[in-house]
């Protein structure tokens, strides 16, 4: 394993010519210079220096072959540093930051009163709108980064750099449904049942049309709807069976008021991902606000 604090030492005691002022500018003590690049040199297993009458210099078949390029790998870790310095220093201006109400909702709240907390300073702007919208302000500079339910189709303009979330969609029903509990239904079953899905040309949506459509079913809704909560609202209260992510039911499952359908093959997982401008900088606010789902 590399220890950066022996070719620190080193590239100190390079730069000085002297374990003695190497040590001072290091604030330790000279002892401890030498045993480091003792050390050094035994994973090495080269000599690194050569003791002269007023100090030590670089041999030629050890250290100063590896010089160069130990300065070049501190002084990028260097920058490195400073990059993160600075970022806790400099986070400020205007966030403007682009989803869905679902995934502001699910999703970003509580990394977005975070960050506001740690960057009081950054005006944070929401921008609430469907991923083909969302997709739009950030070609045209109305938005600096967006939350996309995904898969979305190839765009020149944008560049996808992470998934943050998964979601699993998954079919759920109230208590007028309760004799499905502890059955296990096929997908040709739920024909016998009023089904809601999400409105046409949303991303779950199609999802879930081409999976059924895979299995040679093809589902015909008894309700459309245009968001998770009025879906949830009407199946608890018995209009009949859902189909919505399981990350966004998770609390009136816990509460009993909906219960999860054991349908048979499981629909794939999808994601949330992170949307950036093809050619757009990355601010200090911006680069904040991302690391906090890194962290996650």
């Amino acid at each position: 394993m590399v220890d950066l604090e022996l070719y620190r030492v080193f590239y100190t005691v390079a730069r000085c010519g002297s374990l003695t002022k190497a040590a001072e500018k290091l604030y330790i003590s000279q002892p401890a210079v030498s045993q480091a690049i003792k050390q050094l040199e035994k994973q090495l297993g080269v000599p690194l220096f050569t003791r002269r009458r007023k100090g030590v210099e670089l041999t030629a078949q050890g250290g100063a072959l590896v010089y160069a390029d130990v300065e070049e790998a501190l002084r990028l870790l260097s920058g490195v540093e400073e990059r993160l310095a600075e970022l806790n220093r400099n986070a400020t201006g205007t966030l403007r930051i682009g989803a869905s109400e679902t995934i502001f909702e699910y999703i970003l709240s509580e990394k977005i009163v975070e960050y506001h907390k740690r960057y009081p300073q950054v005006k944070i702007e929401l921008i609430s709108d469907v991923s083909p919208r969302i997709i739009e302000g950030l070609k045209a500079d109305r938005c600096d980064v967006g939350f996309l339910n995904l898969p979305i189709g190839e765009d020149d303009g944008i560049r996808l750099t992470q998934s943050i979330m998964l979601l699993h969609d998954v079919f759920v029903a109230g208590r007028a449904f309760e004799a499905l509990k502890g059955k296990t239904l096929s997908l040709w079953d739920l024909a016998n049942y009023p089904l809601l899905l999400l409105e046409q040309h949303t991303v779950a949506r199609t999802q879930a049309d081409r999976f059924a459509q895979s299995h040679g079913v093809k589902l015909r809704p008894a309700v459309e709807v245009d968001s998770w909560d009025f879906m949830k609202r009407l199946v608890t209260d018995g209009m009949g069976v859902g189909c919505i992510p399981r990350e966004y039911a998770e609390r009136r499952l816990a509460s009993g008021e909906l219960f999860e359908l054991d349908v048979r093959p499981a629909m794939p997982s999808r994601s949330v991902g992170v949307a950036l401008p093809k050619n757009g900088s990355m601010p200090f606010a911006l680069r904040a606000f991302l690391e906090l789902f890194r962290k996650s």
